[in-house]
């Protein structure tokens, strides 16, 4: 594109709330050059307060609010606002997002771009024959895809028939300065402290309370670690952190098993890089992931990691370096692996100083944004 022309981009997501693709976009076009670049986000369901994270001026944001299954007037609705918009480039994320391309080729965009970011509960290993047939029906009007890992690049590849030369692997970006090891109690979670009412060894997790997510396990895991070690239960407590479908059963959950005056649920929060710095170590207890945002901001904030073996979870997890993998669905093998950290405070403090490490060398922001940047400005 010609260098004086600024760039607009037409970002089409589900649903604009809180979670790791959506986090993702916000931090993209927040820090894109706004001389350059231009943008509008494009929901097809919604969007809730969570654009307020938006910093970049003029970025408009639009809800189609289909209704779920086929939706003919979605679909209108969809080509008559991408023309009158007129943007240079349509970017779509995951399935759902997919049901724009066709408009966007009707409306006269000359480059459409996917990105594929994670798999959800329907689809946990990428083998659902409809999923994969309906990315099959719509790779031709696709010019460029975005793999967020190397396994969504294989699946693109090898599944989908996506010749390597039309796919870039972009890995999510996170920003050092905001995520970074604590300093002192004045950088912590205040809150967070006295809920747990002393020094104790805080497990946590953040992320959006949804199936796929699994922190189900983390509670299973919890409690087993409780009960199979005496006094444990004065040494730890367990933070739970985000909003999401499966909130109240996991406060059930918690409530059945007798953990509650252990856990902190607070839901929701907007001071996530104080509460990482209260934690001591992270847990990514999903069934599947792309590359999760939150375990990033995680190991910038010097924490060890245990995540479960998928996705694209053993491309930033360096075993017995930066943390522990362990298999999906496992309450034992999870507690196996938290307990290694919570006997060995110098496990926790190398692991996490290593992961720290791995940020800075290959996961920060300016690179993703650079990446982003260079797609966008291909021709």
């Amino acid at each position: 594109m010609q260098d004086n022309k600024q760039i607009m981009i037409a970002h089409v997501i589900f649903r604009l709330h809180v979670g790791g693709l959506e986090n993702g976009l916000v931090n993209l076009i927040n820090r894109l050059p706004e001389n350059r670049f231009k943008h509008a986000i494009i929901c097809i369901d919604t969007f809730t307060n969570f654009r307020q994270r938006i910093h970049s001026k003029n970025v408009q944001i639009f809800a189609i609010n289909k209704v779920p299954g086929w939706d003919g007037g979605a679909i209108v609705r969809l080509f008559r606002l991408i023309r009158s918009l007129r943007p240079d480039i349509v970017h779509t994320r995951n399935l759902a997002a997919l049901d724009a391309l066709l408009p966007s080729l009707f409306a006269g965009v000359r480059r459409r771009i996917h990105g594929e970011h994670g798999r959800d509960v329907h689809d946990l290993d990428g083998t659902n024959l409809k999923f994969r047939m309906l990315r099959m029906l719509h790779r031709p009007l696709v010019n460029h895809y975005i793999a967020l890992s190397r396994e969504l690049e294989d699946y693109l590849s090898d599944k989908i028939g996506v010749h390597q030369s039309r796919i870039s692997r972009i890995y999510n970006g996170v920003d050092t300065n905001i995520f970074h090891p604590s300093a002192g109690a004045g950088d912590r979670c205040a809150e967070m402290d006295q809920r747990f009412g002393g020094p104790k060894i805080i497990v946590g997790t953040v992320g959006r309370l949804d199936a796929v997510k699994d922190q189900a396990n983390l509670v299973n895991a919890f409690q087993s670690l409780v009960c199979r070690q005496a006094g444990i239960r004065e040494k730890v407590g367990l933070a739970i952190v985000g909003d999401g479908p499966m909130m109240n059963s996991i406060e059930s959950h918690l409530n059945r098993s007798a953990l509650k005056e252990l856990t902190w649920l607070p839901g929701s929060r907007d001071d996530i890089p104080a509460i990482l710095r209260s934690f001591d170590l992270f847990v990514l207890p999903s069934l599947a992931e792309g590359i999760s945002n939150t375990a990033l901001e995680a190991m910038a904030s010097g924490l060890p990691v245990v995540a479960t073996n998928v996705g694209g979870n053993s491309e930033l997890v360096v075993e017995k370096v930066t943390g522990q993998l362990v298999r999906a669905a496992d309450p034992h093998a999870l507690c196996a692996a938290i307990a290694t950290y919570v006997d060995d405070e110098y496990r926790r403090h190398a692991h996490g100083m290593a992961g720290r490490d791995r940020i800075l060398r290959s996961f920060s922001i300016d690179r993703m944004v650079e990446q982003y940047r260079l797609v966008y400005e291909q021709e």
